[in-house]
C-alpha cells in the first residue's frame, strides 16, 4: 500500500528545530517532502512574493526525505511545492510546528497558520502546528504522540474542502498535558503601540510593542484550553464572508430604495 505523501513547511525557516522534529514525526507516517524558507518568515502571515524572482534549492540536512530551501514565504512554499517540485498533489500538508503560539488572533498574522490556508485553499486538508514556547532550544518532543495522532485521524477521516486546523500546545511535560480540546478562536487582540526612538544620525526609528490582551474567557476558547493545559484543535476556513450579516447589510444599504429613486 502507497504510504501517504506529506508536504512539510514552515515559517522559522528550513533549519529551525521545530520542523526538523515535525519531519521525523512525519517520516514514521509517509513519505516526506519539505519546502520551506531559506530564512525565517515569521508574521508574514498570507504574503507572496510578486515584485522579485523566487528560487529554491535541494539540500540535504538529516533523514530519509527530500529537502527544498526556497527563497520565499511560506504560502511561496506551498505554491512551489505545488506547481514545480511534488511528485503528485500531497495527501496533507503540514506546517510548523511554530516556535511560539498561534492562538486566537495569531492566526491572522502566521506564516505557519497561511501556508496551511494556502493548502486548504487548493483543497487539501492540512494542519498548522505551533507550540508556546520561542525558545530554540523548546522541547517538541513532549507532544510528537498527539501530533501523530492528529495528523493519522485527519488523514482517516478527511475533512470538508476548505478547512484546515490550527492545532496550538501548551508549554508542558508529555505528562501534564491533560489531553486535546476543540475549539474556538479565542476573542483577543495585541494592544500595540510603536515605541520611538532617534539613531546617531537624528532619523526617528520605531519598534513595535505592546501586549496580548485575552478579553475571552469562555470554556470553549483556544486560550483558555491552553492555559488549563490542553492542546487546543481550532477548524479554520479562508472564507471570511461574514454570513450572518448580510441580510442586514442589505436592509441598511437599502439597495431596492436606491434603484427605485433613479
Amino acid at each position: 500500500m502507497e504510504r501517504p505523501l506529506i508536504l512539510v513547511t514552515n515559517d522559522d525557516g528550513i533549519t529551525a528545530p521545530g520542523i526538523r522534529n515535525l519531519i521525523s514525526f512525519m517520516n514514521e507516517i509517509g513519505e516526506v517532502v519539505v519546502v520551506a524558507p531559506n530564512s525565517p518568515q515569521s508574521g508574514k502571515g498570507h504574503a507572496i512574493t510578486i515584485n522579485s524572482t523566487l528560487s529554491y534549492e535541494e539540500v540535504h540536512l538529516d533523514g530519509p526525505q527530500r529537502d527544498f530551501s526556497c527563497s520565499g514565504t511560506p504560502v511561496d512554499c506551498v505554491k512551489m511545492a505545488l506547481d514545480k517540485i511534488l511528485p503528485r498533489r500531497p495527501d496533507i500538508v503540514v506546517s510548523g510546528i511554530n516556535h511560539g503560539a498561534n492562538s486566537s488572533i495569531n492566526v491572522i498574522y502566521s506564516g505557519t497558520m497561511s501556508a496551511a490556508v494556502e493548502a486548504g485553499v487548493e483543497g487539501l486538508p492540512a494542519i498548522g502546528f505551533s507550540l508556546l514556547d520561542f525558545s530554540w532550544e523548546a522541547d517538541f518532543t513532549q507532544a510528537k504522540e498527539h501530533i501523530q495522532n492528529i495528523v493519522r485521524r485527519t488523514l482517516e477521516n478527511p475533512m470538508p474542502k476548505g478547512i484546515v486546523l490550527n492545532v496550538n500546545i501548551p508549554k508542558l511535560s508529555t505528562e501534564e498535558i491533560k489531553g486535546i480540546k476543540v475549539c474556538k478562536q479565542a476573542h483577543a487582540k495585541w494592544e500595540e503601540s510603536f515605541d520611538e526612538r532617534v539613531n546617531p544620525h537624528g532619523k526617528k526609528y520605531y519598534w513595535l510593542t505592546g501586549y496580548f490582551n485575552n478579553m475571552d474567557e469562555s470554556e470553549d476558547a483556544d486560550e483558555t484550553a491552553l492555559a488549563n493545559g490542553y492542546i487546543s484543535i481550532v477548524p479554520v476556513k479562508f472564507d471570511l464572508t461574514a454570513y450572518e450579516y448580510m441580510k442586514e447589510l442589505e436592509e441598511v444599504m437599502n439597495f431596492n430604495d436606491v434603484r427605485e429613486t433613479r
